[in-house]
């Protein structure tokens, strides 16, 4: 990958698509310069090997998706064999589920007991990982989703996923909120410096992408939510997959399985920004969690494309890949980060 990762800077430099960026933050500048990073899928549905939607996918009831709590149990999680691999491969930077959709805690957060902590392997795996990041030289960013199956507090009546989840009682978005900024305080105090805070779940209260109207069926209160992140953190990144322009308060623009300008995916309708880095995330298989029955892995010439492409759109391409339960990132994913 690191073949890849000259090439694309290569083209980077002479492309005459190259916009201005006179007006970017030292932070934003040095996100730009990235180019290369990691997403890192993983968490109690690993366990399932169905991919990180199985809640949802399979209808599993909130009781019975908990009992992964007392199977989670990846006994072979390495960081600093993580980080190396991301660092080997060219990458600059890291971004780690903290909490997908599941609403599973991939850290000891005093707020939820559905929490890496509580499973029998007991370890706090960013605090891990963060200083692996730290010790190699990798810059840290956080996944965190708005979303939530599990919680009650969730407006799940207005979403447009986890409705059979077995969810009764009313929801409540003042404490949801209130939740959501104790977790992240927690995130932004306790594990050192963060590069970027990677949202998602927004289009879950929206119609589908291409709709004429998106606008959201609540008020996520996303003033109070990044003026926190920003007041904790002056220098992280607010990037939100909401799959729309960007929002006041963000600092990035991300693009869902497309290279900026492009909607091969059918979910990026949104216009590449001028004003702001953009990001491009992509699997290196069809799945963005561990999924044992996807075999459809990319080749390094389609790796290879995609590096191109989003260097030559002034786009940085972070590249996913799906540990196993185990925690120990699959050999096809290893094998091809090696070339």
């Amino acid at each position: 990958m690191r073949r890849l990762l000259l090439i694309a800077v290569i083209i980077l430099i002479t492309a005459s698509v190259v916009r201005s960026q006179n007006n970017l933050v030292p932070a934003s500048q040095q996100f730009q310069d990235n180019k290369f990073g990691m997403f890192i899928h993983w968490g109690a549905s690993s366990v399932l090997g169905a991919g990180e939607w199985v809640m949802n996918n399979r209808n599993i009831k909130v009781p019975d998706y908990k009992k992964l709590l007392h199977v989670f149990n990846p006994q072979q999680f390495d960081a600093a064999a993580w980080v190396t691999a991301a660092k080997s491969a060219g990458m600059k930077y890291i971004v780690f589920i903290t909490r997908h959709h599941d609403g599973f805690s991939n850290w000891d957060t005093k707020y939820s007991d559905w929490k890496i902590t509580n499973t029998p392997y007991g370890k706090d795996v960013l605090k891990m990982l963060a200083d692996e990041c730290r010790k190699q030289g990798i810059k840290l960013g956080l996944y965190y989703s708005t979303l939530d199956w599990s919680r009650e507090d969730y407006p799940w009546q207005t979403g447009r996923t986890g409705q059979a989840t077995g969810r009764t009682g009313p929801s409540n978005y003042a404490a949801y909120l209130q939740f959501m900024k104790n977790q992240l305080t927690e995130l932004l105090t306790n594990y050192g410096d963060i590069m970027s805070i990677w949202f998602d779940g927004h289009w879950d209260q929206t119609n589908p992408e291409g709709a004429a109207d998106r606008s959201s069926r609540i008020d996520w209160k996303y003033d109070e939510i990044y003026s926190l992140i920003h007041k904790l953190q002056p220098h992280c990144m607010i990037g939100n997959n909401h799959h729309l322009d960007p929002l006041p308060g963000e600092d990035f623009q991300m693009f869902e399985k497309d290279i900026p300008g492009q909607n091969k995916s059918g979910l990026s309708f949104q216009a590449a920004s001028e004003q702001m880095p953009l990001e491009s995330c992509e699997t290196m298989n069809d799945s963005w969690g561990f999924n044992i029955t996807d075999t459809h892995y990319k080749t390094v010439r389609e790796l290879i494309h995609y590096l191109v492409s989003d260097a030559g759109a002034n786009a940085n391409l972070l590249l996913n890949v799906g540990p196993m339960p185990d925690g120990t990132i699959q050999t096809e994913f290893v094998d091809t980060l090696k070339k």
